[in-house]
């Protein structure tokens, strides 16, 4: 083990084998002190940003009536299992994603306004400018807490050059995080490399050679660690040994999924071999394994702060799965044609059903008395309203989670039109305890979240 155990084990604690180490999950023994729960122990608050394109139609996603006990509309409907867990935020504007005065390039704008809420300069060249966004701002706050600072997810291979939309640098519509206003960071679209990343261990050179033996062996990282899992065993209660068998029994799952655990033709290890892609030509089963990456990384601490974009703005993708063969942009454009709104709608309900899965795995992850979700903020919505208007007041936004209690879910919540998106996000730094003076147009914190 990595730490000497005692009857109270570190919270750092990790299960190592060659090229891996694995951090625990939330467990009893990492958090219970003679029935107390020390300040120090408290399962940390998590937050994370899930960017989608081209707006939604928005009568289909907005309750009709507000406070507790509101219906789900027909978008939101796959999220009925987590309900009590959500806050509909409607009326919120993002103001600096219009023009103001820089003409055309409405798509760009709501990608790069999404987590800064600052204008970003119109140019296809190298002297981008937009703002430092929010999970920017509390990953360099809090980031050392953890693991990695943060973590930047996506589907889409990004593009920091070119033109993308009216004269907007590509790096516009390709990212959502920017740790300054001239550096977007780049996503990592492999869920495959995302798994490796999260349990790698020791020095550069171990962990590329135990990564080459383990696939050369068509070993599990499972396999490795098993070892240090044995000596844990004994030293955690009964639930704690279930909830250890649940979590290595899903990092299996995943590991297969990504391809890490599909037998193989043998591989010489001694060859240096580029790693299979990984990256699944399913886009359902894409969205979902980029969202179990993000779940292991809060479940095990690895960070607190993650982005990520179901699509970049603009995206045209079809959706063949649910009868969608024309381009998401293209029917964005819908001019209030019957059938185009009925295909919006279908890919609206697509995303949030992905959605739905991911908080259903946070809301079934115990940590104390609560669960992951719920020691969560998770923001999901777009930059634009309605593709069609491409309009950046009253935007689509859900709120996941209760930020470990302090937020009063449940509810349908209407502010006044254009109270600042960055007002939400002033908030969630606020119960993050990162304390800045604003985030792009704030001009406070977001009444009304504690009920």
């Amino acid at each position: 083990m990595a730490n000497s155990l005692t009857p109270r084990l570190s919270r750092r604690t990790v299960l190592r084998g060659l090229g891996v180490s694995m951090a625990l999950p939330w467990l009893e023994a990492t958090s219970a002190v003679a029935g107390s729960l020390p300040a120090a122990a408290v399962p940390p608050t998590r937050m994370a940003f899930i960017f989608v394109p081209n707006g939604v139609h928005l009568p289909a996603w907005t309750p009709q009536t507000e406070g507790y006990g509101f219906e789900l509309p027909r978008i939101l409907k796959s999220l009925s299992p987590v309900k009590n867990n959500l806050t509909v935020l409607s009326g919120l504007t993002h103001d600096k994603g219009r023009a103001n005065g820089d003409g055309p390039g409405d798509h760009a704008r709501s990608a790069s306004v999404f987590l800064t809420g600052a204008q970003p300069r119109k140019t296809e060249g190298e002297n981008i400018r937009s703002g430092i966004s929010v999970d920017q701002v509390a990953a360099q706050a809090i980031g050392h807490y953890s693991r990695f600072s943060s973590l930047e997810l996506g589907v889409d291979e990004g593009r920091n050059t070119g033109n993308c939309d009216s004269g907007y640098s590509c790096a516009y519509s390709h990212n959502i995080s920017w740790s300054s206003e001239t550096t977007p960071l780049g996503k990592e679209v492999n869920p495959r490399l995302v798994f490796e990343r999260l349990f790698a261990g020791g020095a550069k050179s171990q962990v590329e050679s135990g990564a080459k033996q383990r696939q050369a062996l068509n070993k599990s990282i499972l396999d490795f660690v098993s070892e240090d899992a044995k000596r844990l065993q004994p030293k955690l209660s009964r639930n704690d040994n279930l909830k250890l068998d649940e979590y290595l029994s899903g990092v299996r799952e995943i590991e297969r999924r990504v391809g890490l655990g599909v037998p193989s033709a043998k591989i010489d290890a001694s060859v240096d071999y580029p790693v299979p892609a990984g990256i699944p030509k399913d886009y359902r089963e894409h969205l979902r394994l980029m969202c179990d990456m993000m779940v292991l990384a809060f479940q095990t601490e690895s960070t607190r702060i993650a982005t990520m974009m179901f699509a970049r703005a603009g995206d045209n993708k079809n959706y063949p799965s649910v009868g969608v063969r024309e381009g998401h942009h293209e029917l964005s454009h819908h001019r209030d044609d019957p059938d185009k709104l009925e295909k919006i709608t279908r890919i609206n309900e697509f995303h949030v059903q992905q959605l739905s899965y991911m908080l259903q795995k946070m809301a079934s992850i115990e940590e104390g008395e609560r669960s992951l979700l719920d020691n969560s903020m998770i923001v999901y919505g777009s930059g634009l309203s309605d593709g069609n208007r491409h309009n950046n007041e009253n935007l689509p936004i859900l709120l996941a989670g209760s930020g470990g209690g302090s937020i009063a879910a449940g509810r349908h919540v209407r502010y006044d039109t254009e109270t600042p998106l960055c007002n939400l996000f002033m908030s969630m730094l606020q119960r993050m305890d990162v304390h800045v003076p604003f985030v792009g147009d704030s001009t406070g914190c977001l009444p009304g979240l504690s009920g």
